[in-house]
């Protein structure tokens, strides 16, 4: 069986957001699924098969981190994308069955990949009672981001904060259902970013993810709102660092970046 380690959300090997990829003749069971993603460790797994033609999606996509399936993952599938892409398996815009819903990625001529995914609800609600001690700042605003991503969006003060963050991840997997999303404007916007963040989502068994395609989906409409511009990028300053590109339409949110294969090889199990 194939597998591919690419790295998305960067343009050159060894950053961005690590992600396993799998093209399948049909979905084995469960078990094994959730085996093979806690085998390669990283914050996601995909899992992909090709679908009958004439349907309303071209490939059926799954997604697992070493501990659960999630219901939507944007680093996955923009690797998913790039395999599909440059292998030939598949050509042009790519429709993936989800359990998201139908979410499609179209390359483009830079060489980058869009994925269409709908946009986070935001929910402003009162910042628990713990969550500033958890994550190890004072929170400027709070946000619920809905069911499809089930987080927490929580402003900072500014960007030095949020590369500071060093939170009690135990306490913080009390406060949401997958995690929290930390944020903040950007120091220098001329620095080619305008909004930066970091991604801690323990109750998933993921310390703190890379790049984070989902949670562009409720930094989008936040910052888009706040900035007064539907297009914006966004830096999330793990140690790794990546950029997504962002463009807010309504009900739905392009998220863009470029993608590189860096282990392609055999699953003998």
């Amino acid at each position: 069986m194939r597998i591919r380690i690419v790295d998305a959300f960067t343009d050159r090997p060894f950053a961005g957001n690590p992600a396993g990829v799998l093209l399948l003749d049909a979905f084995p069971d469960d078990d094994r699924l959730q085996r093979i993603a806690l085998e390669v460790n990283h914050s996601e797994t995909a899992f992909a098969h090709r679908l009958p033609a004439g349907g309303e999606a071209d490939w059926a996509l799954r997604w697992f981190t070493p501990a659960t399936e999630v219901a939507m993952c944007g680093h996955a599938t923009l690797a998913t994308a790039h395999v599909l892409h440059t292998t030939g398996a598949h050509a042009g815009p790519v429709r993936f069955a989800t359990r998201s819903g139908v979410l499609t990625s179209t390359p483009r001529e830079d060489g980058s990949i869009t994925l269409d995914f709908p946009t986070a609800p935001l929910t402003p609600v009162a910042s628990p009672a713990g969550v500033a001690e958890a994550l190890g700042a004072e929170p400027r605003t709070v946000l619920d981001t809905g069911p499809n991503i089930g987080d927490l969006l929580v402003e900072v003060a500014d960007e030095k904060t949020v590369r500071a963050l060093a939170p009690d991840l135990v306490a913080l997997a009390s406060h949401s259902e997958r995690g929290v999303i930390a944020t903040a404007r950007a120091e220098d916007p001329a620095r080619g970013y305008d909004y930066v963040s970091r991604c801690f989502f323990p109750n998933v068994g993921i310390d703190e993810d890379p790049v984070t395609g989902s949670a562009h989906t409720a930094l989008a409409p936040f910052w888009a709102e706040r900035l007064g511009r539907p297009d914006l990028t966004g830096l999330q300053a793990s140690s790794r660092s990546g950029r997504v590109r962002t463009r807010l339409r309504g009900e739905r949110t392009l998220l863009s970046g470029h993608a590189v294969t860096v282990i392609d090889g055999e699953l003998l199990a």
